[in-house]
């Protein structure tokens, strides 16, 4: 009994696991960010703000100076005031991530203030250690991220202030680093060969909905959601079935476009990311729903996975 207590304290001690939760502003490159960390495309990213809407998890494990690690990467919402119901349940994702994170990065950009930031009340839930990770230093110069280092400490005395590109992947072993050396000892949630505690169906609204982000403007990439509603994974091929949801129908006829134009270059978009997402042919055949302000019905947003 002595030998197994014994065993498991090692073992206790030679693994470190832990939650990071990746927070700050709409469009400061928290999805690109978590998608460079764990080597894997796990949020959309477009240069449109407040993208991702889910709060996604990405799972890396290695070795560390000889001490093998699970990072647990939590890409949540942008940080924004609240005008749908949607909203409130995006930021009740990053609310949770942040009760249960035993690391915060807190992702700026060089352009942001210290002083009254959005995230700053945020960040009072927390007692884990923050790592300040100021992104985008390749539109800056050598002072300018000395001074705003300097800004960032004096505001919120943050455990490390990580300067990075993100989008070049400049010093993002640095901040690696001081991520994983911070993380607690203790065994593994997951399984080794766990990427993500999302369903593929997941990945594949998602991949759509970027398209969408991409090829549309104005009010149409918010007021649309993506379901789908038949996922089928054959041997040769993975049959997808997705229905666009928007909130009017003068919506409706601008995603189908002029002789189903614009729905077929979405279409023809996603299959593409889609195959090389998952690896094999897809069939991907879209529809689109009028739903009216769904995005302000609770019973919808419970349906869609935005609320319990």
């Amino acid at each position: 009994m002595e030998e197994k207590a014994e065993n498991n304290h090692t073992e206790l001690r030679n693994h470190r696991a832990g939650f990071v939760s990746i927070i700050g502003k709409p469009n400061v490159g928290k999805s690109t960010l978590m998608n460079v960390l764990v080597g894997e495309r796990m949020s959309i990213i477009t240069s449109k703000a407040q993208t991702t809407r889910h709060r996604i998890i990405g799972i890396l494990n290695g070795n560390h100076e000889n001490i093998p690690f699970q990072l647990v990467y939590s890409d949540t919402p942008g940080v924004i005031k609240p005008s749908y119901k949607l909203h409130d349940s995006m930021m009740t994702f990053v609310k949770g991530s942040l009760e249960d994170a035993d690391v915060v990065l807190f992702v700026v950009e060089i352009g942001e203030k210290a002083a009254e930031h959005e995230v700053l009340p945020l960040l009072n839930r927390t007692q884990s250690p923050v790592v300040l990770v100021l992104n985008k230093i390749d539109l800056s110069n050598e002072e300018e991220v000395k001074q705003k280092m300097q800004e960032w400490e004096n505001e919120i005395h943050p455990a490390a202030i990580i300067p990075i590109s993100a989008l070049e992947k400049a010093n993002i072993g640095t901040l690696f680093d001081a991520v994983v050396t911070r993380l607690p000892f203790h065994p593994p949630y997951f399984d080794e060969d766990e990427l993500t505690d999302k369903p593929e169906r997941f990945f594949a609204s998602e991949i759509i909905r970027e398209k969408i982000f991409l090829n549309y403007r104005q009010e149409i990439p918010y007021s649309s959601e993506v379901v789908i509603t038949e996922f089928k994974d054959r041997d040769d091929i993975i049959v997808i079935r997705a229905e666009i949801l928007v909130e009017r129908k003068s919506q409706k006829g601008i995603i189908i476009g002029e002789k189903g134009e614009m729905l077929k270059k979405v279409g023809i978009q996603a299959r593409q990311d889609l195959e090389e997402f998952f690896g094999k042919k897809v069939f991907l055949e879209q529809h689109v729903k009028v739903e009216p302000d769904w995005r302000s019905k609770e019973n919808k947003l419970r349906q869609l996975g935005y609320q319990e």
